[in-house]
């Protein structure tokens, strides 16, 4: 067994587990977008569903005054200090779920791109013993706005079709970090998801190849994934260089190099 990796962080907000489930919001100087997420969420009543967890990777921007998610709902604030960066992110807010005995985790985007009326859906999924659900844009009921062309080209021919064929299961959007896992998934030896390996965006292609080949219930269940049309695009990948680590990390999952020894 591969013992678990864990980057530091440190606990600056948490008010206790309510539910057997959690939200989990990864952030990174989103500014007023995770505002704005987080009053969707207020209003849509979420915190009554599932505690909220947000996970910042070491934001500047002010975003995150304690009093401001006190007021709106957040159970709990982490802040990674050890090195990585969106996979470290996930791992610390993972493993703090597990080891306050959460039995799911449902993960959306700190950038508001993704509309939070979904969430039930999700949490419904895990209570119904699915163990990965992934959003998807694409399918019956999802909504695709404004997404960059170049990004959806290289999403419905490249990247679902490549974890497609390597997992054995059909997944159309497998970019999106809008998605569920159950606490046994995450603890199974044979995925190992606390390993520094996962420092980028390895985990999330490593999950959609991993879980389907294992025998774990998938799904994709609809979403809405909307892009602001006259602003600048909220995402971490804006370079050559970030599609190319995009692309190589979904080669390394699909050809097994991110599974345990």
């Amino acid at each position: 067994m591969v013992a678990p990796q864990v980057p530091a962080y440190r606990v600056d907000l948490w008010n206790g587990r309510t539910r057997p489930w959690c939200i989990v919001i990864p952030v990174i100087n989103e500014g007023e977008r995770i505002g704005r997420l987080l009053a969707r969420m207020a209003g849509l009543n979420i915190s009554d569903l599932a505690d909220i967890l947000i996970v910042d990777g070491g934001s500047t921007d002010g975003s995150l005054a304690i009093d401001k998610l006190k007021a709106l709902s957040v159970a709990g604030l982490l802040t990674k200090t050890g090195p990585g960066k969106l996979s470290a992110q996930l791992r610390c807010a993972y493993s703090f779920a597990l080891a306050n005995g959460y039995e799911g985790i449902v993960t959306i985007d700190g950038n508001d791109k993704d509309d939070p009326d979904a969430i039930p859906a999700f949490v419904d999924a895990l209570a119904n013993g699915v163990d990965f659900a992934q959003a998807s844009r694409f399918i019956p009921g999802g909504t695709d706005e404004n997404t960059p062309w170049k990004r959806r080209l290289a999403i419905r021919l490249v990247h679902a079709p490549f974890l497609s064929i390597a997992s054995g299961f059909h997944w159309t959007d497998t970019t999106q970090g809008f998605r569920a896992y159950s606490r046994k998934l995450l603890e199974d030896p044979r995925v190992a998801p606390f390993r520094d390996i996962f420092e980028g965006y390895e985990l999330l292609a490593y999950m959609n190849y991993r879980a389907p080949r294992l025998g774990y219930k998938c799904v994709e269940l609809p979403t809405a994934r909307r892009y602001p049309k006259n602003e600048a695009i909220p995402t971490k990948i804006s370079s050559f260089r970030g599609e190319l680590k995009v692309f190589t990390v979904l080669i390394n999952a699909c050809l097994g190099r991110f599974d345990p020894a």
